[in-house]
C-alpha cells in the first residue's frame, strides 16, 4: 500500500492537487550527474541510515534474467575494488556497527545501512564503493547462487507457493517474468559475472538512483559528504527505461478458473486477481483501491459478514499493490473446507454487489480513511524504516504521491469507489485460482462449482 505519484486527475467528484506538501524534515538535492539526494533529519536516535535505492527489480526481467535483480542483491555485500573478499567487507561491517540489508522487488531494489552517527561519513564512503565498484567473484557468486536458490525453496515450500505461481502465469502471460521477482531456478544457478554486469551496466548508475540518509543528521552536512564522494560517479548517458523499455503488460482476454494442488495445503484457498490502477495511468484510482480494500478488510463489511461471520470463510482479504507497471488487485479467501462450494457462490455474489450504493456506509469509508492515516502515520515513527518507504516512494511513482497521500485519501468518495469498481472489477476479465489437496478432489468436486 506504499503510495506514489500526484497528478491532477480526478475520480467521480475527487480533484487531486499536482502541489507536494513535504514534510519539513526532508531535504533534497540533485547532483550534477543525477543522483538524487534525500535527507530525513530525525534527532530522536543517535543514528543513521545510508539507503541507496535503484529503478530496478524483476519488472526490467526478460525470461533469461528472470530473479537476477534478486542475486544482485546479495551480491552487493560481498566483495567490492575498496573491500576485496567477503572476509574484508564483513570486517568493516563490524568495525562500523552496521546493521545491512537490502530488498528486490517488482519495481525497486535498495541496499541500505543503519549505523551510530558518528560513522556516517565511514558509511557513505563505504555504500559508494558497494554500489559503484562491485567485483562480482566467481567463488563469491557460486556460494551465493546456491543461498538465492535456496530461499526459492523455502518459498516452495509455503503450501500456497503453487497457487500463487499458478496465478502470476495466468494473469501475466508471457511477461511472468516481470513480476516473478524469485526467479527461476536454472537461471539463478548458472548466473555469471557477465550476466550481473550487465545488469549493472544497464541500470546502476547515479542517474537512476537515489542516496537517502535518515536520522541524526544535519542535512547540509549530508550533502556536503555526498557530493564530495559521489560526484564523480559517471551518469550512464541514457535513460534506461528508453533504451531498453519495459514492455506493456496486455489486458486479460478471458476470465480464466483453474485449479492448482499440493499435498502440504491442509484447506483449500481461493484466489481472484484483476489488473488494476498504475501511478503513471491512473494515479487517482490507485487511493480508491486502497480504501475499497481496507474497508473489504473491515469486521463490519458485508464482504466480512457474509463470507467470514456466516462460517462460510475462515478468512477473507482484498489488497492492492501501488505500482507502476499494473498495480495487482487480489482477493483471498480460506474457505469452510466443509462448505467448499458455498462459499465459492457467496464470494461472486458480493463481487457483483460491491458497486451497490448501499454496499458501503458512511461511517465505514471514514474509518478507512483514518486507518490508512494512521497507518500512513506510523511509517514516519522509525526513521530507519520510513527510508525503505521513502525508496519505494521514489521507483513506483515519485515522492508527490508520499507527501500528499493522506490528503488525497481523505477526498474519496463513495462514488469514486463505485467508479473504481466498474473501471478495474465489475464486468472485467479476471484470473480465478483454487488450490487444494489432491485427496480432497473427489470429495469436493471443484469442477462442478469452480468456473465462470
Amino acid at each position: 500500500m506504499i503510495k506514489q505519484t500526484i497528478l491532477a486527475v480526478a475520480i467521480g467528484a475527487a480533484a487531486f492537487p499536482a502541489v507536494a506538501q513535504k514534510p519539513a524534515n526532508f531535504f533534497t538535492t540533485k547532483l550534477d550527474n543525477g543522483l538524487e539526494l534525500m535527507v530525513v533529519e530525525d534527532k530522536s536516535v543517535p543514528l543513521a541510515t545510508v539507503e541507496i535505492t535503484t529503478k530496478n527489480g524483476s519488472y526490467t526481467e526478460s525470461p533469461e534474467f528472470n530473479g537476477l535483480s534478486h542475486l544482485y542483491e546479495h551480491m552487493f555485500f560481498k566483495a567490492n575494488k575498496d573491500y576485496p573478499s567477503q572476509e574484508a567487507y564483513m570486517a568493516r561491517v563490524r568495525e562500523l556497527g552496521i546493521v545491512f540489508n537490502g530488498t528486490t522487488s517488482e519495481e525497486r531494489v535498495n541496499y541500505y545501512f543503519t549505523l551510530p552517527k558518528t560513522n556516517l561519513e565511514n558509511g557513505l564512503k563505504f555504500m559508494n564503493s558497494a554500489i559503484r565498484n562491485p567485483l562480482f567473484l566467481k567463488e563469491e557468486m557460486k556460494k551465493e547462487n546456491v543461498v538465492v536458490d535456496g530461499e526459492f525453496q523455502r518459498n516452495e515450500s509455503n503450501p500456497y507457493f503453487p497457487l500463487i505461481d499458478a496465478m502470476n502465469h495466468s494473469l501475466w502471460g508471457d511477461l511472468y517474468s516481470r513480476k516473478n521477482v524469485i526467479g527461476d531456478h536454472q537461471i539463478i544457478n548458472t548466473a555469471t559475472p557477465e550476466k550481473m554486469n550487465a545488469i549493472k551496466d544497464k541500470y546502476y548508475w547515479p542517474n537512476n538512483s537515489m542516496l537517502i540518509v535518515a536520522g541524526d543528521v544535519d542535512h547540509n552536512d549530508v550533502f556536503a559528504k555526498a557530493k564530495k564522494l559521489f560526484n564523480d560517479w559517471k551518469p550512464s548517458g541514457f535513460d534506461p527505461f528508453q533504451k531498453w523499455p519495459i514492455p506493456e503488460f496486455k489486458a486479460l482476454t478471458k476470465t480464466d478458473y483453474f485449479i492448482t494442488e499440493s499435498p502440504i495445503a491442509q484447506v483449500p484457498m481461493f484466489m481472484m486477481a484483476w489488473h488494476g490502477p498504475d501511478t503513471r495511468n491512473d494515479a487517482a484510482a490507485t487511493y480508491a483501491a486502497d480504501v475499497f480494500s481496507t474497508i473489504l478488510s473491515q469486521n463490519s463489511s458485508k464482504f466480512q459478514k457474509e463470507l467470514v461471520d456466516k462460517g462460510l470463510a475462515l478468512q477473507a482479504g482484498i489488497s492492492y499493490q501501488t505500482q507502476k507497471y499494473v498495480g495487482p488487485i487480489q482477493v483471498f479467501v480460506v474457505p469452510n473446507p466443509t462448505n467448499v462450494a458455498a462459499c465459492a457462490q457467496a464470494l461472486k455474489d458480493q463481487m457483483a454487489m460491491w458497486d451497490a450504493a448501499d454496499y458501503i456506509t458512511d461511517e465505514q469509508l471514514e474509518n478507512a480513511k483514518r486507518q490508512l492515516e494512521i497507518s500512513n502515520l506510523q511509517q514516519f515513527d522509525i526513521t530507519s524504516s520510513l527510508a525503505h518507504s521513502i525508496a519505494y516512494s521514489w521507483c513506483s511513482s515519485d515522492m508527490d504521491y508520499m507527501y500528499n497521500y493522506v490528503d488525497n485519501v481523505k477526498k474519496i468518495s463513495k462514488a469514486d469507489l463505485q467508479n473504481y469498481v466498474r473501471k478495474y472489477i465489475k464486468g472485467k476479465n479476471y484470473s480465478a485460482g483454487l488450490l487444494i489437496n489432491p485427496n480432497q478432489k473427489e470429495q469436493l468436486k471443484p469442477v462442478t462449482f469452480w468456473k465462470p
